[in-house]
């Protein structure tokens, strides 16, 4: 249950990046720099949490002893994951990234095939393929379609462009974030901690988030001071504190695929805290009857979410 609830508390703190990054966009600020900016003011506060903790030089030992691993993996778990959801931000409105993303509750149970475990035999070790939990993506699609509920309310006010622009680089995102995670979470196998690990995917990004900045300037010129304020906000934000938080949790249950999808599940959150942050700070449309009843399904779904984990550690107790 506490894997759940710190997931719950981190998408609360990931809305802040859809709001703030819609907010950036109608303020005529670049998306290059709003994917980029985040990753530079996430750096040194990183790097302070990790030195005050001791584990600086155990870091970096670990990102020297596969230099490929950390940039491939930090590649698709920052970059592939937060370059297209700023973009898609210049496109679309923060209801519609928000609840694209979610996506990736159904994409995290689908990649569980991608993965091995190790189990000992009379043969000595042999790794063995996950398995789709099939019970955790049937609550997955029906937490997908309380989203589709709440899309559907403001579905015909988005210009075909808008819907294109502002959902397919957004389903990229939601299977790159999981995928990089949980490889950098297997390739590492606990032998770092979560501060040394999102540090590590950080400092091995930012070779792709100063190109990324460098197009910004040359498109648009220096950011704007009140995009670095906002961006600065992100970075702390969804950035060090929901990232944090996330990872925590899903660091907890990496050997177990069924409960990384409950904890995955938990972004579906996000969605209500977006639409509540966009009604409160940008002045959007209040919810009508069909998104109200999308909410209540996403609540229902973690919920079960929740329980089914309960379920199944209450029977492995026994």
């Amino acid at each position: 249950m506490k894997e759940i609830s710190l997931g719950m508390l981190a998408s609360v703190f990931f809305a802040v990046t859809f709001v703030l990054n819609r907010s950036m966009e109608l303020s005529g600020g670049s998306w290059l720099w709003s994917s980029s900016l985040r990753f530079f003011f996430m750096l040194p506060f990183l790097f302070l949490i990790v030195a005050l903790r001791g584990n600086l030089k155990e870091l970096i030992t670990e990102m020297k002893s596969a230099p490929f691993q950390w940039l491939i993996w930090s590649f698709f778990g920052f970059l592939l994951f937060y370059a297209p959801i700023t973009f898609a931000a210049a496109y679309g409105p923060g209801w519609l990234v928000a609840g694209t993303w979610q996506t990736t509750i159904v994409a995290g149970t689908l990649l569980s095939p991608l993965f091995f475990y190790s189990k000992k035999t009379g043969n000595g070790e042999e790794w063995i393929r996950h398995k789709i939990p099939k019970r955790e993506l049937g609550i997955s699609v029906f937490i997908l379609a309380g989203v589709v509920l709440i899309q559907v309310q403001r579905g015909g006010s988005a210009s075909g462009t808008e819907l294109a622009a502002g959902m397919l680089p957004v389903v990229v995102a939601a299977f790159a974030y999981p995928l990089g995670n949980r490889k950098m979470m297997e390739f590492c196998k606990g032998k770092i901690d979560t501060f040394q690990r999102i540090l590590g995917m950080t400092i091995s990004s930012l070779p792709f988030w100063i190109v990324i900045a460098a197009a910004g300037y040359a498109a648009a010129g220096p950011p704007q001071p009140s995009q670095l304020a906002q961006s600065f906000i992100v970075a702390v934000c969804s950035g060090v504190i929901a990232t944090i938080l996330f990872f925590m949790a899903t660091d907890r249950v990496r050997d177990n695929q069924s409960r990384l999808a409950s904890v995955e599940a938990t972004q579906s959150a996000q969605v209500v805290f977006v639409l509540l942050g966009e009604i409160l700070l940008l002045s959007s449309p209040l919810p009508n009857q069909l998104a109200l009843a999308g909410m209540g399904v996403i609540v229902a779904g973690v919920i079960l979410h929740s329980l089914q984990k309960n379920k199944k550690e209450r029977r492995e107790y026994t």
